[in-house]
């Protein structure tokens, strides 16, 4: 198996040559020998920009052909990659930047309506952005002729000395207390999740893979991306879900796999024009981040004509467990399959949390080694936080979060990180935040709100407040005003009996 990004580059061009590598509608398409010239180009013009072996890079930008050439051209070019999810806010972004130490920026132009850079610039009063900042797509082409004064066997010879246990990237993810980390993965830790996941999803050049999974995302980068290179199947990004532009890419473009969550599917069929496009080519839906009703995964099956498969993972491990094709529909939509990419399984007593111990175990928190530490114990352990049980079969089932942390759209939202934002509203005394069911979703966030003594504030002042200091789906969708919390003996907010009363009203 390859076990660096860069060789896994070169492997593809040599593998699968000609074959379609990446296609952006109405934009770039590029063969996998295509794919590896535009790399190193990009390789070339970053190591122009005086970015060095080790340095890191951050990519604030939604899916699209220039973020598959900046992520694999600054594997290239010996850079690891730090992707900044689209969703954040201007000082949000920018605390992954500066924490992450990037010398480089690729940030997108203007991205639903917002200029990102200008929103940089606007939280940055101290000037200090990276020595290279990149606008995508607006300098792309500039910024690749800047590369022609390097040679390509300076970027050659970058890329041969990247080794297996470099580090290929830091994905940033909130923890327990709400704080982003940086979850650190070696190149061999990456690729050989992406060679699991493939191999099981039975990923082939004839493939033709839609990634609206954010490239951001440990799935969309390493079950997307790099699963795609690994196994010669064709990438076709799209940046923000459209259920009109969905189906129409997927009947143009002859898609035969689309993971997502439950919701992207059943926004598919229940559409009213789903009858106009032909989506006969779909083979793999992969689904997962909620339960999936069984009748549903019979109607994928139905309706899609796809084979539909669940899986289970964490930044810190990408994908542990996963279904296999021929699994039933009751398997499928109960469990999240079987230990997958090398992993072991087991439920940790008393309490019953699930426990994940592999190769493919992240390195480590970046600057956080006591954070470290208590992730994964001496005998390798990593413990996840989520609480579940194994049958028989050794098929795992999710059944609670030993965390308050809930999914919405697809997206963790740690509530103590929106209860630190409500505690800088002047009139908020005490919140607690919990997720709630939605249909469209899965899961949003209610705030439950004390005010100060003498002081009040509404609903839409809330959420408005949130707005500006939150990612949209952190923000709450409804905010109920209490004179007081229950609390436990010490003090603590005693959130299950809010879930009780949320679930009864």
């Amino acid at each position: 198996m390859t076990s660096t990004v860069p060789a896994a580059v070169v492997g593809a061009a040599r593998a699968f040559g000609p074959v379609p590598a990446l296609v952006e509608p109405g934009g770039v398409r590029l063969t996998y020998e295509e794919l590896f010239a535009e790399v190193r180009r990009v390789a070339r013009a970053l190591i122009a920009g005086g970015l060095r072996p080790g340095d890191r890079l951050a990519l604030w930008a939604p899916n699209s052909a220039h973020w598959v050439l900046a992520a694999l051209g600054a594997s290239y070019a010996g850079v690891t990659l730090v992707p900044v999810n689209t969703r954040f806010t201007g000082v949000e972004a920018l605390d992954i930047i500066h924490r992450s130490g990037a010398r480089g920026l690729v940030v997108t132009d203007v991205f639903l309506g917002v200029d990102r850079l200008a929103t940089l610039r606007a939280a940055d009063g101290a000037g200090r952005l990276p020595g290279m900042v990149l606008r995508v797509p607006s300098q792309w082409d500039e910024f690749l002729a800047g590369g022609d004064a390097i040679a390509e066997a300076e970027a050659d010879a970058r890329a041969a000395a990247v080794t297996p246990d470099d580090l290929s990237d830091i994905l940033f993810t909130s923890g327990t207390t709400g704080r982003s980390r940086g979850v650190m993965s070696a190149h061999r830790q990456s690729l050989a999740v992406a060679t699991a996941w493939a191999g099981i999803a039975g990923l082939t050049p004839d493939d033709r893979y839609l990634v609206v999974n954010p490239f951001f995302h440990s799935f969309g980068l390493k079950a997307g991306i790099l699963a795609c290179l690994v196994s010669g199947a064709t990438i076709v990004p799209q940046a923000v879900f459209d259920v009109p532009r969905t189906m129409a890419l997927i009947a143009a473009e002859h898609i035969t796999v689309l993971p997502g969550p439950p919701t992207l599917y059943t926004s598919l069929m229940d559409h009213p024009e789903a009858g106009r496009f032909d989506l006969s080519s779909l083979r793999l839906a992969v689904t997962g981040a909620a339960t999936v009703p069984p009748a549903l995964v019979e109607r994928m099956r139905k309706e899609l004509g796809a084979d539909v498969l669940t899986a289970y993972g964490l930044t810190e491990a990408v994908v542990a467990t996963m279904c296999r094709p021929g699994d039933d529909a009751r398997v499928v939509a109960e469990t999240c399959g079987r230990a997958a990419a090398g992993f072991e399984v087991r439920i940790a007593e008393p309490g019953g949390e699930v426990l994940l111990r592999g190769p493919n175990t992240m390195l480590g928190y970046l600057d956080d080694p006591a954070g470290t530490a208590a992730a994964i114990d001496a005998d390798g352990w990593l413990h996840t936080g989520d609480i579940g049980r194994l049958d028989e079969h050794g098929y795992l089932t999710i059944t609670d979060r030993l965390k308050d942390m809930y999914i919405c759209g697809g997206f963790n939202v740690y509530p103590a990180e929106v209860e630190r934002a409500l505690a800088r509203l002047p009139e908020v005394a005490e919140s607690a935040v919990i997720g709630v069911p939605d249909p469209r979703l899965g899961e949003v966030g209610k705030a439950y709100v004390v005010c100060r003594s003498g002081r009040t504030v509404t609903e839409p002042e809330v959420i408005e407040f949130c707005r500006g200091r939150l990612a949209g789906y952190k923000v709450p969708r409804s905010v109920e005003l209490r004179a007081e919390l229950p609390h436990n003996a010490s003090g603590k907010v005693l959130k299950y009996l809010l879930r009780a009363e949320a679930a009864d009203g």
